[in-house]
């Protein structure tokens, strides 16, 4: 192309030259015009097939800054996502901006739009508030800057081009059947008692994590083999802010009173994950004196692994972030090559703008007889982690 270019531009300063004669000055300065005109285009396009060459070798290897979002370092388990993603990534040959918002929606707006205009070329949210991200998402999208929803969907926005989680309903089924099994209740006469926490109600995950769990519970709750003495059943009332253990441990607390403290029998408490499993163990230790009900959680975080292993819960749902973290490095990388993410659900998660294709990673059942295999072995904790 190079050589084209030359040749038809001295091509033109010939005929220039013939056709005005060997005696005009004026001439001559169109022909040095000329040939400058020639060498600064051969100049720019050497410069343009540089740079094209240069962005094609990028992406090819995995060059360019990803912007990662989590909501907060309170609960482990973000810890954990966010340092698995920037290893996984940086190994992937990718700047990473890696941010905690400490659960403060001002905080986590203020960092993506931060990491929009610092050149980050795509975007991995985690998100606090699933419908709070709206408006900042729209200068992601102006500037076509991809998003990738981490393990809580973004709701009401059409800038999310992909969703990568566990399958958070089959968490809730898988929850709700340890209870039935544990219980027995297509035999047992019952009744048995019950009460349900679960979480933050602007996160989207927690009511897939309920509905799972209810679509197995709510038959023995209406044919009254199940009893939920507190009466709080919906999910507005049972939801907890931020999953936060302090308030999961609070209405624990209230609930034993109003309902257990004269001795009657609590038999389960269904906690969708590990933060409020820990506040509902503290509010029966320091408040419940009958047998220990069973106890459901999610995330295997340290303190809960601990507290299974000593029988004050029953079971927890690990979601190995290592698993969900490499996922969404090999999503992170088919984008910014200029192709399509693997995905695996294009028909359940429906953001309010349209169904979000979506990578869903199994989850999988922890208790005290496999834990060692599921956590210790597998390099997720140490045994000193677990002491």
């Amino acid at each position: 192309m190079k050589k084209k270019i030359m040749s038809m531009l001295l091509t033109t300063v010939m005929a220039v030259s013939i056709l005005a004669g060997c005696g005009s000055s004026q001439s001559k300065t169109e022909s040095a015009a000329t040939d400058t005109a020639a060498t600064e285009a051969t100049a720019e396009q050497d410069k343009t097939a540089d740079t094209t060459a240069d962005t094609a070798t990028d992406t090819a290897t995995g060059g360019g800054k990803v912007g990662v979002a989590m909501p907060t370092k309170d609960l482990q388990r973000w810890n954990q996502d966010g340092a698995n993603m920037e290893a996984q990534l940086k190994e992937a040959g990718y700047e990473v901006d890696l941010q905690y918002a400490s659960n403060d929606i001002p905080t986590q707006v203020s960092q993506i739009e931060n990491m929009i205009n610092s050149g980050c070329e795509l975007l991995v949210i985690a998100s606090i508030d699933g419908d709070s991200l709206g408006t900042v998402l729209e200068q992601a999208k102006e500037k076509n800057i991809p998003v990738i929803a981490y393990d809580r969907l973004i709701m009401n926005s059409d800038a999310i081009t992909y969703y990568a989680t566990f399958d958070n309903y089959m968490v809730g089924t898988k929850q709700g059947e340890y209870i039935k099994e544990k219980l027995d209740l297509d035999n047992a006469d019952g009744p048995f008692n019950i009460e349900l926490v679960t979480g933050d109600p602007g996160d989207n995950n927690a009511r897939f994590f309920f509905g799972g769990a209810m679509d197995i519970l709510q038959p023995y709750i209406d044919d009254g083999k199940l009893v939920v003495k507190s009466g709080q059943t919906d999910f507005e009332t049972v939801a907890t802010a931020n999953w936060s253990t302090e308030t999961a441990q609070s209405r624990m607390d209230a609930i034993i009173s109003a309902n257990y403290a004269d001795g009657t029998r609590l038999d389960a408490v269904l906690c969708s994950n590990d933060s409020t499993a820990l506040g509902v163990t503290n509010s029966l230790e320091a408040n419940y004196t009958g047998e220990w009900p069973i106890i459901t959680g999610q995330d295997c975080d340290i303190a809960n692994v601990k507290n299974m292993i000593a029988g004050k819960q029953s079971m927890s749902i690990f979601k190995d972030t290592r698993t969900l973290a490499s996922k969404v490095v090999e999503m992170v990388d088919a984008v910014m090559k200029g192709g399509e993410a693997p995905v695996n659900d294009t028909k359940t998660y429906d953001n309010g703008t349209g169904v979000i294709p979506s990578y869903l990673c199994e989850p999988v059942f922890a208790d005290a007889g496999n834990y060692k295999e599921l956590l210790v072995d597998s390099g997720y904790y140490s045994e000193a982690d677990l002491q």
